[in-house]
């Protein structure tokens, strides 16, 4: 049952990014804050340190095509992405503790690393215009802080959830 669970919940994430994206933009005071919910890449992340890097490899390369078919249409851009940050974070990994709050704090800097590859990637063919600076402010910090509100909520969730899964795995090999 579990071994169904880790794809079923990351297909339940994938499906609820653009739902929690409809309560952004906020506006506080005289900014426009945005909050863009990567809620399927910590997923993936936790997924690539708790239990194994090639299956969140492959699982980000399955999602990150179809973000990029449903959500930006430009194919490849996510296909990259989602796989290069499960590889990082499954080979950092090796080199600090695995305890929640570390795996929490790699997640975010991860997501806000993507962010800004992203930013730069839209610069470049001119799909944004956006300064540095307001990026920085008005949608990378945000994003961050929403990100962390999620994880703090269902980040030992996931935990709890992978590692049944690496039990389960252990036990049907034994």
């Amino acid at each position: 049952m579990i071994r169904f669970l880790i794809p079923f919940v990351a297909v339940v994430l994938f499906l609820l990014e653009p739902e929690f994206a409809l309560f952004s933009p906020i506006q506080w005071g005289d900014d426009i804050l945005y909050l863009v919910p990567r809620f399927l890449i910590l997923y993936l992340i936790f997924i690539s340190i708790y239990y194994s890097r090639k299956r969140a490899c492959l699982y980000g390369l399955f999602f990150g095509l179809l973000y990029d078919v449903f959500y930006i249409d430009i194919i490849g851009l996510y296909s990259f992405l989602y796989p290069l940050v499960c590889f990082v974070a499954g080979s950092a990994i090796k080199f600090i503790h695995q305890h929640l709050s570390v795996t929490t704090i790699l997640s975010l800097f991860l997501v806000a690393l993507m962010e800004l590859v992203l930013y730069y990637f839209f610069s470049f063919i001119n799909l944004t215009t956006i300064p540095l600076t307001s990026f920085l402010s008005n949608r990378l910090l945000p994003t961050i802080i929403a990100n962390l509100l999620f994880l703090s909520m269902l980040g030992w969730a996931f935990k709890y959830l992978i590692n049944a899964r690496v039990i389960q795995h252990a036990r049907d090999a034994s």
